[in-house]
C-alpha cells in the first residue's frame, strides 16, 4: 500500500498539497485531549469510590448496577445520533454544548445526596461523552489535512485515549484516599472550562454543507440495536450463558437488522450506507473491533491477576497496572513514522496485531508470582493496540468524506465498544470454563464458580484447608488465563495476516 498524498508531490502534479498545520492547530490539539482524556477515564473512575459512595448513599444493590453501568451505556448508545449531529449542527458547537453538559453533570455528581441523583448524574456525564468523543476526532480531522500530520496528531489522540482508562482507576484511588469521593468527578471541571474558555479561539467550525433532514426515527432504532448486545455481553462472562443474556444479544441483533435496513431505505439516513462503501473503511471497523476485543480481553484478566493471584491492594494493582501505559507513548509516534518512511500501512498493522499476540503468548506463560512476565506481555500488547488504533484510525477518517467525519468516528467508536464487550464475553468465558475444570470436585460449590467466591470461601476456613483452597483457586484461575490467552493469541495472528491481506492495497486519497 503507498501512502497517502504527501507535501512532495511535485509541482503541478494536479492537486494541490495540504495546508499544513501550525502552532494554532497543534495547541488546538491539546485543548482537545483534555475532554478525550477524561471521557475515557470516567469509564473507569469509580473503581475506587464505590465503597465510600455506597457508605454514604447507601445505594440498593441495583442502584450501584447502575451507578457504574449507565454512564457507559448511555456513551454507547448515542456515540452514532451523536456523530451524525455534529455534522449536521457543527461540531465545535457539539463539542462546547458537550463540554457545558458534561462539566455541570460532574458538579451534581460530586455533591449527589442520593443514589437517583448519582444515577441522573452519570446518565448526563454519558450524554456528554456521547458527543464529545467523535467531535473531537472530527476537528482532527478537518484540522490536519497533511497526512503526515494527521498521523502523528492520530497517534497522540490514541494514545490519550488508551492511556486514559487505566489512568482512570489510579486517580480514584489517589483522590478517594486524600478527599471525599466527589472529588474523582470535580477534576473534570477545570478542563472542560477550559475547553469552553479556549476552544471558541482555536478550534474551527466544521459541519456538512448539505446534510439533509434528520432521521429522528433511527435515533431510538440505533439504541436499540446497541444497548441490548453490549449488557448481554458484559454480564455473560461473570454470569454465565443465562437465557436472559443470550436473549437480550438476540434482541440487539433483531434491531440492528432493523437498523441497517433503515439506513438503506431512508432519504435522508443517520449512516450512509456510501460511507461504508468508502475505501478501507470497513476493513478498518471490523479490525478495530478485533483489536478493542483483544485489549479488553486482556484486561480482564490481568487487573484480577494481580489483585486475587498475586494479592496486591487494588490501588497498589492500579499502580502497576500503569507501567504497561508507559511504553503507549512511544507507539504511536513510531508507528506513524514508519507509515511516513514507506513501510506499508497494511504490514504495520499486521505487526500491531502481531505484537498483541505476542503479548498474549507471555500472558500464556506466567505462573502464579510473576509480576514482571505479566506486565512485560501487557506493555507489548498494548503498544500493539495503539499501533493498531492509530493506523486503523488515521485509514478510515482519510477515507471518508469531511463533511461525513464526526459519522465516521461514532461508528469506529461504537466497533470498538462492540469489540470490547465481546472480548469480555468470549476470553472471560473461556477463561472462567477452565477455571471450573481445573478446580478440584471437592471443593466448596461457590468455590468452583469465581476465584473472587474462592476467596472469600478461603477466608473462612480454617489453617491449611483455606490456604490449600486458596493455592488451588489461584492456579486454577492462571490456567484459565492461559487458555484464554491462547485462544486471544490465536485470533489476534489471524487478524494479522488479515490485515496484511485487506489493507495492503489500499491508498488514501484526500477528499
Amino acid at each position: 500500500m503507498t501512502n497517502s498524498t504527501s507535501t512532495n508531490a511535485p509541482v503541478g502534479a494536479g492537486s494541490a498539497a495540504p495546508a499544513r498545520a501550525g502552532r494554532r492547530e497543534w495547541t488546538a490539539l491539546g485543548v482537545l485531549m483534555l475532554p478525550l482524556l477524561l471521557v475515557s477515564m470516567d469509564v473507569s473512575v469509580l473503581y475506587f469510590a464505590t465503597p465510600a459512595i455506597s457508605a454514604d448513599l447507601h445505594p440498593s444493590g441495583t442502584q450501584q448496577l447502575w451507578i457504574f453501568d449507565i454512564y457507559g451505556f448511555v456513551l454507547a448508545g448515542l456515540l452514532m445520533t451523536m456523530g451524525s449531529l455534529g455534522d449536521r449542527i457543527g461540531r465545535r458547537k457539539l463539542l462546547l454544548t458537550g463540554a457545558a453538559a458534561f462539566g455541570a453533570a460532574s458538579l451534581l455528581a460530586a455533591y449527589a445526596g442520593s443514589a437517583e441523583t448519582l444515577i441522573a448524574a452519570r446518565a448526563v456525564l454519558g450524554i456528554g461523552g456521547a458527543t464529545l468523543m467523535p467531535s473531537t476526532m472530527a476537528l482532527l480531522r478537518t484540522m490536519f489535512t497533511d497526512p503526515a500530520q494527521r498521523a502523528k496528531a492520530i497517534g497522540l489522540w490514541s494514545g490519550v485515549m488508551t492511556g486514559g482508562i487505566a489512568l482512570g482507576s489510579v486517580m480514584s484511588g489517589i483522590l478517594v484516599e486524600h478527599f471525599w469521593w466527589g472529588s474523582v468527578f470535580l477534576v473534570n471541571l477545570p478542563a472542560m472550562a477550559l475547553l469552553l474558555l479556549l476552544g471558541p479561539v482555536l478550534l474551527p467550525e466544521s459541519k456538512n454543507p448539505d446534510p439533509g433532514r434528520f432521521d429522528w426515527p433511527s435515533v431510538p432504532l440505533s439504541m436499540a440495536a446497541v444497548l441490548p448486545v453490549i449488557y448481554g455481553l458484559k454480564e455473560i462472562p461473570s454470569e454465565g450463558w443465562h437465557p436472559l443474556y443470550v436473549v437480550s444479544v438476540a434482541v440487539g441483533l433483531l434491531f440492528t437488522a432493523l437498523f441497517v435496513h433503515r439506513q438503506r431505505t431512508a432519504a435522508s439516513p443517520l449512516i450512509p450506507p456510501a460511507l461504508l462503501k468508502s475505501r478501507g473503511f470497513t476493513p478498518a471497523l471490523v479490525l478495530n473491533l478485533i483489536g478493542s476485543l483483544g485489549m479488553l480481553g486482556s484486561a480482564i484478566f490481568t487487573t484480577q491477576y494481580l489483585q486475587s493471584v498475586l494479592g496486591y491492594s487494588p490501588l497498589a494493582a492500579a499502580l502497576w497496572s500503569l507501567l504497561p501505559s508507559v511504553f503507549i507513548g512511544f507507539a504511536g509516534p513510531v508507528t506513524a513514522h514508519l507509515v511516513q518512511r514507506g513501510v506499508n500501512r497494511g504490514y504495520v498493522v499486521a505487526g500491531g496485531f502481531a505484537a498483541m499476540a505476542a503479548g498474549y503468548s507471555m500472558l500464556a506463560l506466567v505462573g502464579t508470582d510473576s509480576l514482571w512476565p505479566t506486565l512485560a506481555g501487557a506493555g507489548v500488547l498494548a503498544c500493539g493496540v495503539v499501533a493498531i488504533m492509530s493506523q486503523l484510525t488515521d485509514l478510515a477518517m482519510s477515507g471518508a468524506p469531511v463533511e461525513r467525519a464526526g459519522t465516521a468516528s461514532s461508528l469506529l467508536e461504537t466497533s470498538a465498544e462492540f469489540g470490547g464487550a465481546l472480548g469480555m464475553a468470549v476470553l472471560g468465558s473461556i477463561g472462567t470454563a477452565v477455571y471450573r475444570h481445573e478446580m478440584p470436585a471437592g471443593a466448596p460449590a461457590g468455590a468452583r464458580e469465581t476465584l473472587g467466591d474462592a476467596l472469600a470461601t478461603a477466608a473462612h476456613l480454617p489453617g491449611r484447608t483455606g490456604a490449600s483452597l486458596l493455592a488451588s483457586a489461584r492456579e486454577a484461575f492462571t490456567t484459565g488465563m492461559h487458555g484464554a490467552a491462547v485462544a486471544g493469541a490465536v485470533l489476534l495472528a489471524l487478524a494479522a495476516v488479515g490485515a496484511a491481506v485487506s489493507l495492503r492495497r489500499i491508498e488514501v486519497r484526500e477528499k
